[in-house]
């Protein structure tokens, strides 16, 4: 059975790069490429997800809002494995409540580097992903699967 590691291991070989699979109003499915890894929340207790960031006014972000369950797709040659949940969204257009400013600059660095990046300039990170109102999708993961 492939639990949150083997997406992780299976994502980190292609710099995090996934496919995330959403459902617009028609129910048609919206897919799109993001750099996603696994993380804790910033609330207690709230144990580990995949996560990745979004820009605000997104297709995706629109559509999660509306219909939160979505997949993720990480691969590796011919290995994947596929994450199917819900959206949690933490961002300035989606507040959670003990989420203060601070906890969600933190957070989207977290989600940032989880999904394999790096940055040389944390200020000015920071100041990029409030401009352009960037949200944390958390998936929780209610089904994980691979070919492996």
């Amino acid at each position: 059975m492939a639990d949150l590691d083997d997406f992780a291991r299976i994502a980190a070989h292609d710099n995090g790069l996934c496919v995330v699979s959403t459902v617009r109003a028609d129910g048609t499915v919206q897919a799109s490429v993001v750099n996603a890894g696994v993380v804790d929340r910033p609330d207690a207790g709230s144990g580990a997800r995949v996560a990745f960031v979004a820009i605000g006014g997104s297709r995706k972000l629109a559509n999660l809002r509306r219909r939160p369950q979505l997949t993720v797709v990480a691969k590796a040659g011919w290995q994947w494995v596929a994450v199917e949940g819900s959206a949690e969204l933490l961002g300035p257009d989606d507040p959670q409540a003990g989420v203060g400013a601070d906890d969600l600059r933190l957070a989207l660095r977290a989600a940032f580097i989880a999904a394999g990046g790096a940055h040389d300039d944390w200020d000015e990170y920071d100041r990029v992903m409030a401009a352009e109102r960037r949200t944390i999708v958390y998936v929780a993961p209610s089904r994980v699967y691979s070919n492996g």
